[in-house]
């Protein structure tokens, strides 16, 4: 982890997981009117661990606007912290998502991404990044360095997140997504952003595709139809969760929060099917209390262990 600190950052320590990767401020325009909320895949999955009670810290970037308060103020309340490096000068960056009926969003993204070098020294048990912040130069190889540094030692795990608008040529997209499959150990993928990143296959050949390339679990989200979790010895298909939508914000970085922690919860089973059912359930159980509210609002722990009133498989 960086060793340089920013006044007001939290002196390094362990933490069961670390994030890496963009903070930003999602500006929703909806039939509604416009709302403004902390976002960016990485922190909200930082924030959904913290509200699951999980010890998070994240390493980002963002400038010393109000934007960079509200995402501070946002991630202390679950408990996150900043790593040291992730406060700089300058506008922070944003997103704009427009709302479609369904609840579905299209984004626009003023986005700059740089990191600091990073020396990892006191590891987590699982470090995690994903989305912009593994594909846009130049923090996007500063990420890649830290996996490659860091794969042997800790769990990694790993959601491109998909955002076509950022990205350029689909074929130089999965080239850079493949060149980090290597140094990770879960990857957990829509069924959209598999097929955007192969479009001629089925997501049981893309699934055994990145196993083929050293993860040993890849967990395919699949809206409605729930979740696909695929080892080299098993699969497993578990339903979704019946549940009404204000809007999908959040829901698959919900899902990775849940998958996240129940990786650090499991026992002696290692990746037996019934683990697999059992964490592809819990993921599937939080981001169905997310898509409930507005907004990229993860469940606490209590809202997680809680029964839901709808608790059916979702109709396909």
């Amino acid at each position: 982890m960086p060793t340089d600190q920013h006044p007001g950052d939290h002196p390094t320590e362990p933490f069961d997981v670390v994030v890496v990767g963009e903070a930003l401020v999602d500006i929703v325009v909806s039939p509604r009117g416009t709302a403004e909320h902390p976002g960016g895949s990485p922190a909200n999955v930082a924030y959904g661990l913290g509200r699951l009670g999980v010890s998070t810290g994240l390493m980002t970037s963002i400038g010393d606007d109000h934007y960079a308060a509200a995402i501070e103020k946002h991630l202390h309340s679950a408990g996150v912290r900043l790593l040291p490096g992730s406060r700089g000068t300058g506008v922070t960056a944003t997103a704009t998502a427009v709302l479609a009926s369904d609840g579905s969003a299209q984004y626009d993204f003023d986005i700059r991404w740089e990191l600091p070098r990073i020396a990892p020294s006191a590891l987590p048990k699982i470090l995690h990044t994903g989305s912009i912040a593994t594909f846009l130069a130049p923090g996007a190889s500063v990420v890649r360095e830290l996996l490659e540094q860091s794969h042997r030692r800790c769990m990694v795990t790993y959601d491109p997140n998909i955002r076509p608008a950022l990205l350029g040529s689909q074929a130089a997209a999965t080239t850079l997504f493949e060149d980090l499959l290597p140094f990770t150990d879960v990857v957990k993928l829509s069924d959209e952003d598999a097929h955007w990143l192969y479009p001629r296959l089925t997501v049981d050949q893309i699934s055994q595709r990145i196993l083929g390339s050293g993860p040993a679990l890849v967990a395919v989200t699949r809206g409605g139809d729930g979740s696909l979790l695929t080892t080299r010895d098993a699969q497993v298909a578990v339903p979704s969760v019946r549940s009404a939508v204000a809007d999908t914000i959040g829901a698959g970085d919900s899902y990775m929060s849940a998958l996240i922690y129940g990786l650090l919860m499991r026992g002696a089973d290692g990746l037996a099917p019934s683990v697999l059912e059992a964490l592809g359930r819990l993921a599937a159980k939080a981001a169905a209390i997310t898509v409930r509210r507005p907004g990229a609002h993860p469940p606490t722990l209590d809202e997680l262990g809680a029964d839901l009133l709808e608790h059916e498989p979702a109709a396909t």
